[in-house]
């Protein structure tokens, strides 16, 4: 099975804020929000996998600023990393300035997907070789990532987690 880049899952969904999908501060809903990051990552897990792809984890989300009624709001998500049948999804969440065009970075976030078959059995995917310096940034964080998430899930003792490990030792 061939290695992909990241950017052969990159996915971009662009959108608008209406006044539907808000709240009483007229500021995109959490969970809306949270729906459309799921679609993008699910995208770029299929891209990768070429599979049937089921959200496994929502591991990490951060709102860091609020999302505007009447914004455009483009997602950006890409395969950090693969594992056997499984891959964390990394995802960027912009909002473009009305007047100037200018992006700013209001939240992100980090989705774990399996791909499995057609009667929902995991099934192997390809690798991942990451190319620009965030992606390996990315690539390298994830195993420590899934590693803390077996350890706190108890399905890794703290012991065996060995990149957990190195980040406290010499």
């Amino acid at each position: 099975m061939r290695a992909k880049t990241p950017k052969e899952s990159l996915t971009v969904l662009t959108d608008l804020v209406l006044p539907g999908e808000t709240n009483y501060l007229d500021n995109l809903f959490g969970g809306e929000l949270l729906a459309r990051m799921d679609r993008a990552c699910s995208i770029a897990a299929r891209r990768h996998s070429r599979r049937i792809v089921v959200t496994a984890s929502v591991n990490h989300v951060a709102f860091s600023k609020s999302v505007p009624v009447g914004s455009v709001v483009t997602l950006e998500a890409k395969v950090s990393r693969a594992f056997k049948s499984s891959m964390e999804v990394f995802v960027d969440v912009w909002i473009e300035d009305r007047q100037s065009g200018e992006k700013t970075k209001v939240n992100e976030g980090i989705y774990t997907f399996v791909a499995v078959d057609e009667i929902g059995k995991p099934t192997p995917i390809p690798a991942i070789e990451p190319e620009t310096e965030l992606e390996k940034v990315r690539f390298d964080g994830a195993l420590r990532r899934k590693q803390l998430s077996l350890v706190l899930a108890g399905k890794m003792k703290a012991s065996e987690a060995t990149e957990l490990k190195a980040l406290f030792t010499d």
